[in-house]
């Protein structure tokens, strides 16, 4: 193997260039992102970049020695077109095209947009700054949409003396992902905070100024940040011949045709631990996935399957969130410590008989400790929680 491509200068995709090189891969290593910029860590945007902690130089993922030593053909400000697996070939938006004997496909999501201009969205650095030149004392940012990413905007924008409005279209945020429990707790810190946060509100439209909603009134603002979620960015593999369904659709080992991986927030892939495809979008699983792409791309003959236990997190005001597992689709989710009333809980999720998630807000890391390794052995739900 002599040319691999890696598309995506990501978290997951630095991190399969730099496995590629660390288990020996001596060839030419193609690196294509399509933002001008080497690759950066994406969590601090709507945390410590939004509220002016962080220089942008903080982000970097390395340091450019380190990017250097890779020996990267680093192609970065052009995004990838069109995917030749006949020719196995990428097309680039410059009009070049790149010959490949492996391709790792990392090219990650890009945010869900609604009617309307001007509305800002957070996944670049760009979206970040520009962002921030909107927030402080005397103005008014309105958030749709209450979940993990628009709830910590709206916790770092009261930090800098913002008017926030938070809609939700939900009766309780989050309850869908992590539980009523959660949702009600993380709610009411929101509006302990100073958050004005209205649910059960539908937003129609969202431009520069302000947002329409579904009962034909307005809200007025200095700014709007529209965070309801986000699309895998699979358009350039049209006419492939791969298979595309909510993401890259590769199989147990991360591979989505002979020769071609998937990694990071893109890949949907046979999970053998859920027994079901799952894509994820969390910075720790990405750099996994790429690691593992990586090594099952070098090493067809001893491959092995991926199989982690997903890990997140979230920042909001003084709080602390972590979860280990799938918890979305749960039949079932229990408070095993703590309570909604304290400020800090734990809850374990059930599918079917067995245990496959655990989340906890305000809890030291030691907490859920012993939960990650009931998931990871896909316990059974009657002897762990009873």
């Amino acid at each position: 193997m002599n040319r691999i491509v890696v598309v995506g200068a990501s978290a997951a995709g630095l991190a399969a260039a730099e496995t590629l090189r660390r288990e020996g891969y001596d060839g030419t290593l193609t690196l294509v992102g399509d933002e001008p910029r080497p690759p950066y860590d994406r969590p601090p945007l709507s945390k410590q970049v939004l509220a002016a902690e962080w220089p942008p130089e903080r982000i970097r993922l390395r340091p450019p020695a380190d990017l250097d030593a890779l020996r990267l053909d680093l192609r970065l400000g052009v995004a990838a077109l069109e995917l030749d697996t006949t020719g196995r070939t990428v097309r680039l938006a410059d009009g070049s095209a790149l010959p490949y004997d492996g391709l790792i496909v990392a090219t990650g999501v890009r945010p869900r947009r609604l009617p309307g201009t001007g509305a800002h969205v957070l996944r670049t650095l760009d979206d970040a700054l520009a962002l921030r030149d909107r927030l402080g004392p005397g103005r008014h940012l309105v958030v749709v949409g209450a979940g993990f990413l628009g709830a910590e905007a709206a916790a770092v924008a009261r930090g800098l003396g913002t008017r926030v409005t938070l809609l939700e279209p939900a009766p309780v945020p989050l309850a869908h992902a992590v539980g009523a429990q959660v949702g009600h707790l993380l709610a009411r810190v929101d509006r302990e905070r100073g958050v004005d946060l209205r649910t059960g509100i539908t937003v129609t439209e969202a431009a520069e100024d302000g947002v329409r909603l579904a009962d034909g009134t307005g809200i007025e603002a200095d700014a709007v940040l529209v965070a309801v979620g986000s699309l895998p960015n699979t358009e350039w593999l049209a006419g492939s011949g791969l298979t595309v369904a909510d993401g890259l659709v590769c199989d147990t080992y991360c591979e989505a045709a002979p020769g071609i991986y998937g990694a990071g927030d893109v890949a949907r892939w046979q999970h053998p631990l859920f027994g079901t495809r799952i894509r994820i979008e969390h910075r720790t699983h990405a750099a996994e996935q790429g690691m593992a792409a990586a090594r099952n791309l070098l090493n067809s003959e001893a491959r092995k399957p991926f199989a982690p236990v997903p890990y997140l997190w979230s920042d909001q005001y003084e709080l602390k969130i972590q979860a280990y597992g799938v918890l979305r689709g749960h039949d079932e989710a229990v408070v095993v410590e703590g309570s909604g009333a304290e400020g800090r809980l734990v809850v374990a999720y059930r599918e079917g008989d067995r245990v496959t998630g655990v989340l906890a807000v305000g809890m030291p890391p030691k907490a859920i400790r012993a939960w990650r390794h009931a998931v990871a052995a896909g316990a059974a739900w009657r002897q762990v929680v009873g």
